[in-house]
């Protein structure tokens, strides 16, 4: 996926109707990956989000942590999330992309690139690790998560609802199947399945966890070394 695609037509008010028409399905497995997110932090962390797009999870996560960032690429997404994030005064918005990371080296506690974003980034996903762990504090973690396999009925029939609505192009039904979705406009949706997860972080001798979450996503789990 072009991630260009989201800065250019996919953000800020645009972006959020596509969470806020998603079918009940959909819902639950974006909630269940907050809670699982939320497990993980405490109220005395710093955390980073990375492609923090309209603000949708900071603002779930606000309340509960000392300090969070959010970047993205978009400055559109970040005018509108600023707005959204009103009222909500340990957030920081900052624009940049997540291969190259405007932080100094063990600044977080936590680390999170959820709902997909190891492939709708559009970067190495070994580059996008290695910068995630740079900026966490050892023994900290980096949380990264994409779609389980079991529910790619229920997000293609969401696609499809994003497209019927005018947010995305004309879905490509040739070329849509086995986790990848794509549209006639170049927008192009695919998925890090758990073998992928685990391969990679085999090769980065990196110490995670694979966890599938409510047979919806599948998280990695890094834990930053000391």
């Amino acid at each position: 996926m072009d991630f260009d695609y989201y800065s250019k037509k996919l953000h800020s008010n645009r972006l959020k109707e596509c969470y806020d028409t998603a079918p009940l399905r959909i819902k639950k497995y974006l909630e269940e990956e907050i809670q699982f997110v939320l497990k993980h932090v405490k109220s005395s962390h710093v955390v980073l989000e990375l492609g923090c797009g309209y603000g949708r999870v900071i603002r779930e996560l606000a309340g509960k942590v000392k300090e969070i960032y959010g970047i993205d690429i978009s400055k559109k997404n970040l005018d509108f999330a600023r707005k959204y994030l009103e009222g909500f005064k340990n957030t920081k918005l900052m624009q940049m992309s997540a291969k190259s990371l405007k932080f100094n080296n063990q600044m977080f506690d936590v680390t999170i690139a959820i709902q997909n974003s190891i492939s709708s980034f559009g970067i190495d996903p070994t580059r996008l690790i290695e910068e995630s762990c740079r900026v966490t504090k050892k023994g900290g973690i980096v949380l990264l998560s994409s779609y389980s396999d079991k529910i790619w009925g229920k997000r293609l029939e969401w696609f499809y609802s994003q497209s019927e609505r005018g947010l995305i192009g004309e879905i490509d039904k040739d070329k849509t199947a086995d986790g990848t979705i794509v549209c006639k406009d170049g927008f192009k949706a695919t998925t890090f399945s758990r073998e992928e997860f685990r391969n990679l972080v085999e090769i980065m001798n990196l110490e995670a966890e694979i966890e599938e979450v409510d047979n919806s996503s599948v998280f990695c789990v890094i834990k930053v070394k000391n």
